[in-house]
Formats: structure tokens, sequence, C-alpha cells
């Protein structure tokens, strides 16, 4: 295709992404599902588990595979800088008081899931259209370990913007146990990949370059970002110069984490982190928000939807495979993590909703399969299969968040109020 071609299927693909993704947005949330959720399902539907199977000719015209890398482009921004913002929005300052339970919460939601996950793999590697064949059992173990291991962060981050805990107790705490266990699935990743390619080199620059990135942001990286905040006090608001000083530091951060093999989500959000708390913030999340979750995010979830192959899962051994997946990701992640936050003096109200929202893998397990399945490791019936596995820990949830936790933190004045502006 031509630039010009592509410039046009880039338009119509947007079009279609935009207004799927609003519908079945809409509908979730007549059911009780944050906005994000019905996105996740929209762009399984765009692909050829349902749109494709229907209608194949037109979707392989709306999605021909020269535009994909076109799309993949803007769905790595509007990943990085959705973190960015979570980034921004998080309080750091509760995290440090409630460190000891995130981090127990985050041991217990990695260790637990990938031992099951390892399990599995075990049998997995024989079975045929899971994982590649140049895949060896330990490749296999530590790949499946990390993508059970995994939370939704971005995910997680949302339903907690949706259901007004942004900035409680809660929601810190979910989301710095979060943060914790995906950045070290990443660097689990980062040795599965290097196995696969570069070698042990590469698994060092990625947890190496990754430890030596977060220290110089949080803290030489701090105190120099203070300037930008009062630069924007000084003015009274957020110029357009000081905005675009913000995304080439974005942009800048991304690439790094990027370029030493952890991924660009975790750039922007350690900047996102640094960020000095203020007017600056207010009015980043003012003026990049909408366009970043409106516009962005939605070409995420159609990508990850054009490699998602639910008709695969068609045979008694499949759905057994599938059925072991979800089992082992409900107990490994909701029950482990309810247990760790029970066991660091947190009461069983909230232990259960940490547990519910930890259990959620969402947006950082399409991203981790999508690398999976790009580079080599796992098939398409494998990634069919865990992406089904995210969607129903994603689905569940709210309606069970909302069981073990909103009802009573509704009626007790405990839960803020969710933003109207969706």
């Amino acid at each position: 295709m031509t630039a010009a071609q592509l410039s046009v299927a880039f338009f119509l693909q947007m079009f279609v992404i935009l207004a799927v993704s609003r519908v079945v947005g809409l509908g979730a949330r007549r059911i009780g599902q944050p906005q994000v959720v019905g996105e996740m399902i929209a762009g399984v539907l765009l692909g050829p588990s349902l749109f494709g199977l229907l209608f194949p000719e037109q979707q392989a015209h709306l999605f021909p595979k020269e535009s994909l890398k076109t799309l993949y482009v803007g769905a790595q921004l509007g990943v990085g800088l959705y973190m960015f913002l979570v980034g921004v929005e998080f309080k750091t300052d509760l995290f440090r008081s409630r460190v000891r339970s995130a981090a127990a919460v985050s041991v217990s939601g990695m260790l637990v899931p990938f031992a099951l996950g390892a399990g599995l793999a075990v049998w997995f590697v024989r079975l045929p259209g899971l994982f590649s064949e140049k895949a060896t059992t330990f490749e296999a173990i530590l790949f499946l370990g990390a993508a059970m291991a995994i939370t939704a962060f971005p995910m997680l981050a949302r339903i907690i913007y949706e259901r007004g805990l942004t900035g409680t107790s809660l929601g810190t705490l979910a989301l710095a146990a979060g943060a914790i266990d995906d950045a070290a699935a990443w660097c689990i990743l980062a040795i599965v990949l290097a196995s696969f390619g570069g070698g042990a080199p590469v698994a060092i620059k990625a947890i190496a370059g990754g430890i030596g990135y977060g220290v110089v942001v949080l803290t030489v990286g701090r105190i120099l970002l203070k300037r930008l905040g009062a630069a924007a006090d000084r003015a009274g608001k957020l110029t357009p110069t000081l905005l675009a000083v913000v995304l080439m530091l974005f942009m800048l951060a991304a690439w790094t984490t990027d370029a030493i093999g952890i991924h660009a989500v975790f750039g922007g959000f350690l900047l996102g982190v640094a960020m000095p708390r203020g007017l600056l913030t207010r009015e980043l999340q003012r003026q990049l928000e909408p366009f970043t979750v409106v516009f962005l995010l939605p070409m995420f979830f159609t990508f990850s939807g054009l490699n998602t192959r639910l008709d695969m899962v068609n045979n008694p051994q499949m759905f057994l495979v599938a059925l072991l997946v979800l089992i082992a990701a409900c107990l490994g992640k909701g029950v482990a993590c309810w247990a760790a936050a029970r066991l660091n003096g947190e009461e069983n109200r909230t232990a259960l909703a940490v547990g519910t929202l930890m259990n959620a893998r969402g947006l950082m397990e399409l991203i981790i399969l999508n690398i999976g399945l790009q580079k080599g490791v796992i098939e398409t019936g494998l990634f069919s299969v865990m992406v089904l596995m995210a969607i129903v820990t994603t689905l569940m949830a709210s309606p069970v968040f909302e069981w073990v936790y909103g009802r009573h933190a509704r009626a007790t004045g405990e839960l803020g109020r969710a933003p109207a502006n969706e």
C-alpha cells in the first residue's frame, strides 16, 4: 500500500474503532461494567473472532496487514500516555503509608500465580497449537508464569478512577501492589525474550536499566521537574511551550524504557509519578486525558483483538485448557492477594476488594501476550485462551468488587463519587 492508501485506510479504521468502542462501552456501562471493559470486548469483536468470522472479506479490506503497523504505533502511544496520566495521579504519600501491605500483596500475587502457571506450562508445552516448537520447557514456564502473574495495572487504575477510589487508601494499596507486581513480571519476560534472541545481556540490560531509570527519574529527575511546576505556577496555566516540553520528556522516557527492554508504559508511568503536583499536573490531566482515553486507547484494544481467535477454543482439549487457565488465574491472584492482605492486618472487606481488583488482567495481559506472539514464544491458540482469561477476569472485577465492597462503602460514605464525564 502507498502512503496515501495507508492514510485513507487509517481514517476509516478509526471511524469504525471509535464507533464500535463507544457503542459497546456504553452497553457495558449499562450493566455496571467500566467503559474500558466494553472497549476491550469491542477490540475482540472487530477481529477474526466475530467480524472476521462473519464478514471475512470486509474485515480484511478494513484492516489490511500493511496498515497494522500504523495502528500498532498509535496503540503504543495511547497506552504509554495513559500510564503517564496514571503516574501523575499516583499518591506517593499514601503509597509510603501502605508499603508493607502493598509489598506482601504484590509478592503473593506474583509467586502463587507464577507457580500455577509454571505447572500448567509443563503440560501445555507438549500440546500442539499453544507454544511454538522452538520454545523449551523452561521458556514456556517463565512466559506462562509471568503472564499469569501480571495484573491489569492500567485497567486497575481506570476501574479505581471510575469507582471514585482515586487517592483513597484502598485505591493506593491496589495500585502500589499492581505496580510492583507488573514490574517484576516484565523482568521475567525480559529473561524469556533474552533466551529467544539476544542472550543474557538482554535480560541484564532490561533489569539493571529499569532499576537505574527508576532511581534517576524518582531522585534527580523529580528535583529537575520541579522547575516545570514552578513555571506553570508563574504563568498561571499550562502554556503550549510547557506542554511541548512535558510531551518531549514523555517521548524520551518511553523510548528509554523501550530501548532497554522493559516497555514504554513504565517509562511514562514513572515520569508521571515524578511530576510535581499542583497546577501543572491538574492541567496535564485536563488537557491530555480525554484524547488519550477516547481516541488512542481503543486503538490498542483493536490491535490486540485482531490477533485473537476465540474460534480456536472449539474442542474438548482447548476448553479444558481455557478452564484450567481461568481457575489458576483466579486462585493465584484473587485468593492469594486476599490472604496476603488479611495477614498484614487489612480488614476482610478491604482484603476482598484488593484481591478482586488484582485479579483483573486486561490491558497488561494483552501487552505481554502480544509481545509473546510477535516474538514467536506462543501460538495463536494459547494467545486466544489467555485473551479470553483476561476478558473474563476483568469482567468479574466490577460486579465482585461491588458485592464485597462497593455497596457497603457507599452506604457508609467511604466510597467517593465516580467521575461523570464518560
